[in-house]
C-alpha cells in the first residue's frame, strides 16, 4: 500500500491490516480502505487528493492543544497549557490556570477557554465488586403464559424474576427489549431496534396497564377479545402487534383526559419518527425529501398537534412503568445483582435512531464481523455504526444517553460486542461482508462514560468479549471494573499446545459466565452436531464433512473435560449430559453463573442462526413451557441444583429452595 495512503488512514483509524481468528495477518485492500475513508468524509480517490487530506489532518493534530472532549478518571490532573474557566455540572464556576485541579467531582463539566468550549468527563477509576450469583440468561419473547398474547411479555418476565428469586437467583440478563417501527413487517431480531434509546410495546402486557385497570367492563372486555388464539408454534410478531395495537388505540381512545404532546426533545423526535412512518413506511430513507431530517420545517410541522405522536409517546410511558416492575419485582425479592438488560451494537439502519441520530452516524456503511470459522462468509450486521469524529465532536453525548436510556430500568447492561468500543468491522456500501476492514474509536473516552453512567446508576458492567479480543482490551476491561465474558465453547488453554478447552476453574474470576449465547449452538444441539446440520443445510459451510468431523472432534473433547472433572455419566442420555454440562460449569471460577432456559430444559434449536435472516426461524422459537412450569420442570430442577449449590442465595431463600444438587451417576 502507498505510504501516503496508509498514513492517511491511520489519521482516521482506519485499518489497513488485522489478525484474523488464527492470527494471521491480513491485508485490506486498498480499494477498500478508500472506500471506507469516503464515508468518513475524506476524499482518497487519487495520489493528489490523498497527499492533501494527509496535510490537512497533519495540520488539524498540530494546531490542536487541549482535546475536546477531555475524558478523565478521578484524580487525573492534566496540564492545559492555557488558563480557563471550568463550570461543574451543578453550575459551580472555578477558575484554572495551566492545569485542571485533581478533585474534581465525577460527571459532566464545560471548560471554557476563551471562546472555546470543551466537554469535560470525570469517570470512576473502577465500578465496585460484582457480588457472586447465579442466575438466567433470557429470551423475553420466547417465554409464554396463559396471559401473554402470542410473545413473552414484561409480566411473563416478572413472573420468572419473582419464582428464580425464590430459589436463590441473583441476577438475570435479558435480550434487547427495545424499540422497533411500529409498522409491518416488524422487526423481528432484538438486536436490530429502530431505537436503542425506548421500549418495546410488544413486550407490554396490555391486562397490566394502568389504562386497562381504569378502563369500564365494556372496554376490558373488548380489549381481552382481541389477544389472538393461544398456540405453541412459531412467533408471529405482525399478528401479535396487530391485536396489541387495536388493544392499545380502544384504551387510548377510553384515557381521558388524554397526556399532552411529549416536552423530552428525544421522546418527541422518537414518537415523530412512529407517527410518520405509519403515514410514510417504515424506512424514513424512501419518506418524502422535507422529512427525512428531524429538524426540518416539515417534520416541525409534522408533528405540530399530531395525536399519533402524543399516543407514541404514551405507549413509553406505559413501557417504562413495566419495566420499572420487572426491575422492582428483583429487588423486592433480594435478587444480588438484579436485572441486567442488553445493549447491541447499533440501530435498524431504517429506524427511528438512524433518522433521529443521522447527522453522528455512518449511514451508508453497516457493521459486521469478517470471516471466521462460525460464520465463513462473514458477517453483515446491517446496522449503521457511529462516526468516531462525529462522536467526539458531540462530546460522546449521543451516546451518553443511549446508556442511560438501558440503565433507567436496569441494575446492570451487557454490551454486546464490547470490542466496538475499540475498533468495528465497516462494511462499505455494495460490498459482501468480507470486504471490509475496521475503523478505530476512542476506546478510553467510552468505556470512561460507560463507567460513569453505570456507576450512578449503582449498575454492573458485562462486555461480551468473545472471539478474538486483544490482552489490551480485556486489561481495559478488568483495570474498570468490567465483567467478561466466559463461554464453555470458548474458553480455550491458548498457552498450552493445541489449545485445548479450559477447565473452568481456571476462567476469568471477573466474569459472566455460560454454557452457550443465543447466537450458538445450545447445550443439546451442540451435543447433536446441530449447529453443523442447519448451516449445511443452507449452503452456509465451504466444507460440511469437514465441520461434522471438526463437531465430533469437539464433543469428543468435551465429554472428555467432563470425564476429567468426574462428571462424565455412565451410559448417558442426552438429559444426563446437558446436567453434567450445568455441573462442569458451577466449577467455574467466574462471578456469575448464566444458563438460558433452552440449554436448561435440553432445547436442541438455538434461538439465532448468524447469517441467515428467514432462512431459520431466527428469534421466533417459543419455550416448549409455560413460565410457570419452567422452574418446576424436572430437567431444569436437575440442571440448575448445581449452580443453586455453587452460588447460593441468603440463607432464608436457600433453606426454602428445595432439594440440593445430587450427584451424578460418574463413571
Amino acid at each position: 500500500m502507498d505510504a501516503e495512503l496508509r498514513a492517511l488512514a491511520g489519521a482516521h483509524g482506519v485499518a489497513t491490516w488485522y489478525e484474523d481468528t488464527e492470527r494471521r495477518r491480513i491485508e485490506v485492500a486498498d480499494d477498500i480502505v478508500v472506500a471506507v475513508l469516503a464515508q468518513l468524509g475524506v476524499d482518497a480517490g487519487t495520489p493528489d487528493t490523498v497527499h492533501a487530506e494527509l496535510t490537512d489532518a497533519l495540520r488539524r493534530h498540530g494546531h490542536s492543544t487541549v482535546p475536546d472532549p477531555l475524558v478523565l478518571r478521578a484524580g487525573e490532573s492534566p496540564a492545559l497549557g492555557v488558563p480557563g474557566e471550568l463550570t461543574l455540572e451543578d453550575g459551580t464556576v472555578r477558575p484554572v490556570r495551566d492545569q485542571l485541579p485533581p478533585d474534581l467531582p465525577l460527571g459532566w463539566h464545560t471548560l471554557t477557554i476563551g471562546e472555546r468550549q470543551v466537554t469535560v468527563v470525570v469517570t470512576p477509576p473502577k465500578l465496585p465488586p460484582v457480588p457472586p450469583a447465579w442466575g438466567w440468561m433470557v429470551q423475553a419473547y420466547a417465554l409464554r403464559s396463559a396471559g401473554s398474547w402470542g410473545i413473552g411479555d414484561l409480566a411473563d418476565l416478572r413472573t420468572l424474576v419473582t419464582g428464580s428469586a425464590r430459589l436463590g437467583a441473583g441476577v438475570l440478563l435479558v435480550n434487547p427489549v427495545q424499540a422497533i417501527t411500529p409498522v409491518p413487517p416488524i422487526q423481528r431480531s432484538p438486536y436490530s431496534p429502530s431505537s436503542r434509546r425506548f421500549a418495546n410495546p410488544l413486550y407490554l402486557r396490555i391486562t397490566e396497564t394502568e389504562p386497562f385497570r381504569r378502563a369500564s367492563p365494556e372496554v376490558r372486555a373488548e380489549v381481552v377479545a382481541l389477544a389472538p388464539p393461544p398456540g405453541t408454534g412459531l412467533i408471529d410478531y405482525d399478528a401479535v402487534w396487530a391485536a396489541k395495537l387495536a388493544a392499545l388505540e380502544r384504551l387510548w381512545r377510553h384515557s381521558l383526559p388524554l397526556p399532552p404532546p411529549p416536552e423530552d426533545p428525544a421522546l418527541c423526535d422518537f414518537a415523530t419518527f412512529c407517527a410518520l412512518a405509519e403515514r410514510h413506511g417504515p424506512d424514513w430513507r424512501t419518506w418524502p425529501a422535507e422529512l427525512r431530517h428531524p429538524r426540518s420545517g416539515a417534520v416541525e410541522a409534522a408533528r405540530r398537534d399530531n395525536p399519533r405522536v402524543a399516543f407514541h409517546a404514551w405507549l413509553q410511558r406505559l413501557c417504562r412503568e413495566q419495566l420499572a416492575g420487572v426491575r422492582a419485582a428483583g429487588r423486592d425479592a433480594g435478587m444480588a445483582v438484579g436485572i441486567v438488560h442488553d445493549l447491541p451494537v447499533g440501530v435498524d439502519p431504517a429506524g427511528a435512531d438512524a433518522w433521529a441520530l443521522q447527522d453522528v452516524l455512518a449511514s451508508e456503511v453497516t457493521v459486521g464481523a469478517p470471516p471466521d470459522a462460525f460464520s465463513q462468509q462473514g458477517q453483515d450486521w446491517n446496522l449503521p455504526p457511529w462516526r468516531p469524529d462525529r462522536l467526539a465532536a458531540a462530546g460522546y453525548a449521543p451516546f451518553r444517553d443511549v446508556i442511560r436510556s438501558v440503565l433507567a430500568h436496569a441494575d446492570g447492561i451487557r454490551v454486546d460486542h464490547v470490542m466496538g468500543l475499540w475498533r468495528l468491522w465497516w462494511i462499505p456500501p455494495g460490498r459482501p461482508a468480507s470486504e471490509g476492514t475496521y475503523v478505530h474509536y476512542d476506546a478510553k473516552a467510552l468505556l470512561g462514560v460507560l463507567a460513569l453512567e453505570a456507576h450512578r446508576a449503582s449498575a454492573i458492567v458485562v462486555g461480551e468479549d468473545l472471539g478474538t479480543v486483544s490482552d489490551e482490551v480485556r486489561t481495559d476491561l478488568r483495570d474498570r471494573g468490567v465483567l467478561s465474558s466466559a463461554v464453555l465453547w470458548f474458553q480455550r488453554d491458548e498457552d498450552a499446545p493445541g489449545e485445548p478447552l479450559l477447565a473452568p476453574g481456571r476462567w476469568p474470576t471477573e466474569a459472566m459466565a455460560s454454557i452457550s449465547t443465543h447466537d450458538l449452538p445450545t447445550a443439546a444441539g451442540f451435543l447433536r452436531g446441530e449447529h453443523v446440520r442447519v448451516r449445511a443445510e443452507r449452503g452456509m459451510l465451504a466444507d460440511p464433512e469437514a465441520e461434522r468431523a471438526r463437531a465430533a472432534a469437539d464433543r469428543e473433547e468435551l465429554l472428555a473435560e467432563l470425564a476429567e472433572h468426574g462428571l462424565l455419566p455412565a451410559d448417558p442420555s442426552e438429559t444426563d449430559l446437558v446436567a453434567a454440562l450445568h455441573a462442569l460449569l458451577a466449577t467455574s471460577a467466574s462471578r456469575l453463573l448464566l444458563t438460558s432456559p433452552q440449554d436448561a430444559l435440553g432445547v436442541v434449536d438455538q434461538p439465532n442462526l448468524p447469517g441467515t435472516v428467514d432462512q431459520y426461524p431466527n428469534w421466533r422459537i417459543p419455550l416448549p413451557v409455560a413460565v410457570d412450569e419452567l422452574l418446576e420442570h424436572p430437567v431444569v430442577v436437575r440442571a440448575i441444583a448445581y449452580l443453586r449449590a455453587a452460588r447460593p442465595g441468603t440463607d432464608a431463600v436457600t433453606r426454602s429452595a428445595g432439594p440440593a444438587a445430587q450427584p451424578l451417576n460418574r463413571r
